[in-house]
């Protein structure tokens, strides 16, 4: 759709692409659904978007938050499937791109069985709040070097905040409370960012052992977790707040602002994730945690996280779970710090996405403990909960007296333990290296 962005596009060359279009709906088209969802960006604006809707008869239903004010979702009725959509909006005068606002599913995967710390429920005190003693001397900070970190530089994160774009957050967690920022749930157009929101009522928990159950239940996003739900539309329930737990664990004092892009299955559209992305940008975030994927290139996203680069902020996203040398976004977009995942052993994990294109770097990801709703912990496996470990040493980092800055982030992060598998990158995550790496500059 790119070459559609030049309004004088010859008749001719306009011709081939309709042609071209005309194909794809004879070969590729789907059938049509309840409503065809595109995220189209008009060079005229919203006045330009109502012009082109009550022309094809479609519904503007909301902007996406970019700053041009260009971006838009927009319904097509049933009898279109999304491709004769695209086709049909794409010839508009202004239309500069269109896409299917894509849906992000969830991926079927396994649990391992509870970690013997996870049961380590000795009270502990972490920055001005009460914590299971399992939470914070488990396997994963000690391989990442998160507390000598803390009392070397004397850098727990303060001043930075880390946009946490998920199933959203438990804001009555006892341990991530204090430090929430005003967050948003995209999924109901409200403000908060809450998970609870998903359930009607909390399980009893004053008996659990842990917050484990059983493994029938799937994992979803990038995660390969327990729950404490079952059925699939829970599938996913918690999995904000676990994220934002290990970020929490890196970069104690950071904020975290959560932003809830995703429902309880763990699915969720581009236009929530795009409009999930300015917010951040506009109200003050410094780095981005994206533990889900995308299957499917969207040059909106890429536009997204473009302006957020520029304006400073830091995009840490997860490599995937396919255990495969693929590309998922937004990981493989450019300047964004791809994470896979390693066991506790140091080993590249099974399940892990590798190489192709290179990931950055990797980090724990295998039986982490986190924080989980209703002031409890879980266990999570994959590279959602890899990825959360460098978002927060990137919040260390730019917390760092002012010597680190986003544009040398990523290189400070290539200071990394040699593993040995070359398809991860720089290697695991070392905190204390990435850190100390900020005074050289």
């Amino acid at each position: 759709m790119k070459a559609l962005n030049n309004k004088r596009l010859s008749f001719k060359r306009r011709g081939t692409i309709v042609c071209l279009l005309l194909l794809l709906i004879r070969l590729c088209a789907p059938p049509a659904q309840a409503q065809a969802r595109l995220v189209v960006r008009d060079s005229l604006g919203l006045s330009g978007i109502n012009l082109t809707c009550m022309l094809l008869g479609c519904n503007v239903v909301r902007g996406l938050g970019d700053p041009q004010g260009q971006l838009f979702l927009v319904y097509f009725p049933s009898i279109l499937n999304p491709v004769t959509a695209l086709l049909k909006i794409n010839l508009q005068l202004g239309i500069v791109d269109a896409e299917i606002d894509q849906q992000v599913n969830a991926q079927a995967a396994y649990a391992g069985p509870a970690p013997s710390y996870l049961s380590d429920q000795t009270p502990t005190s972490y920055y001005g709040t009460s914590v299971w003693h399992g939470y914070v001397a488990q396997p994963a900070t000690q391989l990442t070097r998160t507390d000598s970190t803390h009392s070397t530089f004397w850098t727990t994160g303060s001043g930075v905040t880390v946009a946490v774009i998920d199933t959203g957050v438990d804001p009555t967690n006892p341990v991530l409370q204090n430090v929430l920022v005003a967050g948003d749930d995209f999924t109901r157009n409200m403000s908060g960012g809450s998970e609870q929101s998903d359930v009607s009522t909390s399980p009893d928990l004053s008996q659990a052992q842990t917050a484990q159950v059983n493994q029938r239940t799937v994992a979803v996003l990038d995660q390969r977790t327990v729950a404490v739900l079952d059925g699939s539309q829970y599938s996913a329930f918690g999995h904000g707040t676990m994220t934002a737990g290990i970020v929490h664990l890196v970069a104690p004092q950071a904020k975290i602002m959560p932003l809830k892009s995703f429902n309880a299955a763990g699915s969720g559209y581009d236009s929530d994730v795009l409009r999930a992305i300015y917010y951040a940008v506009k109200n003050g975030a410094t780095v981005l945690n994206m533990s889900f994927d995308y299957t499917t290139y969207s040059p909106e996203l890429a536009n997204a996280i473009k302006y957020a680069n520029k304006n400073g902020v830091v995009s840490v996203a997860s490599a995937g779970n396919d255990g495969q040398a693929t590309a998922v976004y937004p990981g493989a977009l450019p300047s964004v710090i791809d994470v896979a995942s390693t066991s506790n052993q140091d080993t590249q994990s099974v399940f892990t996405n590798y190489g192709a294109p290179p990931v950055w770097l990797a980090a724990p990801g295998e039986a982490v403990v986190t924080t989980y709703p209703w002031g409890t912990y879980a266990a999570g496996w994959g590279t959602s909960f890899s990825t959360p470990f460098v978002a927060g040493t990137a919040a260390l980092m730019l917390g760092a007296n002012g010597n680190c800055t986003s544009s040398n982030v990523a290189s400070g992060l290539a200071n990394a333990v040699s593993i040995s598998d070359p398809q991860l990158g720089y290697g695991r995550l070392d905190t204390y290296q990435a850190v100390q790496s900020c005074r050289q500059w």
